[in-house]
């Protein structure tokens, strides 16, 4: 394959193997994502960050903690970078359908590393919100396109398990985050700058990486047919997948799905922007609006449910629950630990109980936690008014021990589901601009949070984890009635699942049954042994019933009553 540069990996590497190198990369990616969310937490516990520099708070001279006075900056901070995010994966989205994958994780790493330059070395509350502005657009870029990327090269039986491996190296970036500046915080007299100027510098190591590394690396099979790269699209599916012994036409099957599903979508679609996908203009049977809104929504309420608030203001959390100053530290990084594996439990349960149901006890296990953390926590108030100090105590470790098995079960859970399923459920001509609209809502669920987060922990306190429980409570029904499930399905049949005119759940299944069965030319990789090569030619097949595809119930049914019409009317005049 000539076209493809002889340094690329893939001439190289094959099957698992090419899959576990792509997935590194992906994973480091994610990687730097988790760590840049974590560091903010250790961050704004530095003494010269939020005192001398920031000027958003004091350090109480008894107990050594920071007193924040101006909660309303500090949490503008923090979300401004959501705020990047969010303009940041648009630019990720278009870019990523207009020019590849990989080209667009290089970009995004670039502009990553341009932002976390300028906020190790901000010198004021103005600077550090313009380096956090530019450091979102950078990960909003990489967030819109690397889901994309790894599910595209993956196997749809296994997509879910590739996508949870890069979650557990997220959460690594996490643990990562909060130990180093741990460490950090022991410098000198714990005053000086370099306390949290090195962790956010430290974060530049992993970006350059992956800058220069991810050049190596194929482009999505799948975007190099959408651009007419055939040729490509078929080396790189053969390497993804072999060519030899069990896997013979294996990759030629999915290549005739894609190469399908690409002509229907383009007589499917008369509008690709950002408007038409959000109202849905011009989509068709494709009902891409309805695909933005689910995503949007399952995005704002991962962040809902509270792993945005645990995550920057765990401490915070456990100091309400009456854990001392000296223990809180330490305590948060340990809850960071367990998060970390527990999200090994989702690359063995998530391709096998599907997305909805790893949603479904989530949503049950995290909303008990939260609820009861926000009960004990202010038994714990109480009997700290009352004088009673071992009751306190006792009460403050039950509570954190809900905020352990909040995270553990999300880690589990949550974590991954909403950031695979936009990568999984659009077509092919909008996917990477489709799953920039799941990082957009996630960029306004942070965003949103992670502002109001100081304000309602200082107004209302423990009770802002009832507010976590009764959104854990509301996606119950939410899931249910609206989501799809996409496991064990190819990339190619979620057109056939989102056809139906209904926004109901139990709709677009009973429609999918009755399409799938039509449109044997858009699932030929989902069918095992389904015959591609033709056995006299030794040529891929082709079917020539592609000009009928489509993604109409009725339209198959008016044509099979008219073809049976047909036939009898033939078989009068013979």
């Amino acid at each position: 394959m000539d076209t493809i540069p002889r340094w690329n990996v893939v001439h190289k590497l094959q099957k698992r193997k090419l899959l576990i190198a792509i997935n590194c990369v992906a994973g480091l990616s994610i990687f730097f994502f988790g760590y840049d969310q974590g560091m903010m937490g250790g961050v704004n516990n530095a003494v010269n960050y939020y005192q001398t520099t920031m000027k958003f708070g004091v350090q109480d001279p008894k107990t050594l903690e920071p007193i924040i006075q101006k909660p309303l900056l500090q949490g503008g901070i923090v979300s401004v970078y959501y705020l990047g995010t969010l303009f940041g994966c648009l630019i990720g989205g278009w870019f990523g359908d207009r020019y590849g994958r990989i080209k667009t994780i290089g970009l995004g790493a670039f502009w990553a590393v341009i932002g976390a330059t300028l906020q190790c070395s901000a010198q004021n509350s103005d600077w550090m919100i313009c380096a956090r502005l530019i450091n979102g657009w950078g990960t909003g870029i990489l967030n819109a396109i690397v889901p994309v990327w790894a599910t595209e090269t993956a196997e749809h039986t296994s997509r879910g398990q590739f996508v949870a491996i890069e979650f557990t190296l997220n959460i690594f970036g996490v643990v990562v985050a909060y130990w180093l500046e741990y460490g950090c915080s022991f410098y000198g007299d714990g005053t000086s700058s370099f306390v949290w100027r090195f962790p956010i510098a430290f974060q530049i190591i992993p970006l350059l990486f992956l800058f220069a590394i991810c050049w190596a690396f194929p482009e999505s099979p799948r975007w190099l047919c959408k651009v007419g790269r055939e040729e490509e699209s078929r080396y790189v599916l053969g390497r993804l997948r072999g060519e030899t012994g069990d896997d013979l036409g294996k990759a030629e099957a999915e290549f005739q799905d894609i190469r399908n599903t690409v002509e229907l979508e383009r007589k499917s679609t008369h509008g690709t922007s950002y408007m038409h996908m959000l109202f849905g203009i011009g989509t068709g049977k494709l009902h891409t609006g309805r695909r933005v809104q689910l995503v949007i929504w399952l995005q704002i309420m991962q962040e809902w449910i509270g792993i945005a608030g645990v995550t920057i203001y765990a401490p915070t959390i456990f100091s309400i629950a009456g854990i001392s100053h000296n223990n809180v530290q330490w305590i948060s990084g340990l809850n960071d630990i367990f998060y970390m594996f527990s999200t090994l439990i989702c690359v063995f349960t998530l391709d096998r109980i599907g997305r909805r149901w790893t949603l479904y006890w989530g949503s049950v296990m995290q909303g008990i936690a939260m609820a009861l953390a926000g009960g004990f926590s202010r038994l714990g108030i109480n009997a700290t008014d009352a004088g009673n100090t071992s009751q306190a105590s006792s009460y403050g470790i039950a509570a954190t021990s809900m905020v352990f098995i909040f995270t553990f079960t999300f880690g589990a859970t949550w974590l991954t589901v909403p950031w695979l399923y936009p990568a999984e459920i659009f077509p092919l001509e909008v996917r990477a601009k489709g799953n920039a609209w799941g990082v957009f809502g996630w960029s306004i669920g942070n965003g949103w949070l992670t502002l109001l987060c100081p304000v309602m922990f200082a107004a209302i306190g423990e009770k802002t984890l009832y507010i976590f429980a009764a959104c854990n409570a509301i996606t119950i029904p939410m899931v249910w009635a609206l989501y799809p499930e996409s496991n064990q399905r190819t990339l190619e049949e979620m057109n056939l699942l989102f056809a139906s005119d209904s926004i109901w759940n139990w709709e677009a299944e009973r429609n999918f049954a009755i399409l799938k069965e039509q449109n044997p030319d858009l699932v030929q990789a989902a069918q095992r042994g389904h015959p591609v090569i033709d056995p006299e030619t030794g040529m891929p097949r082709r079917s020539s019933t592609l000009r009928n595809l489509s993604l109409d119930v009725n339209s198959y049914q008016n044509g099979y009553a008219n073809g049976h019409a047909e036939k009898d009317v033939d078989g009068k005049l013979g």
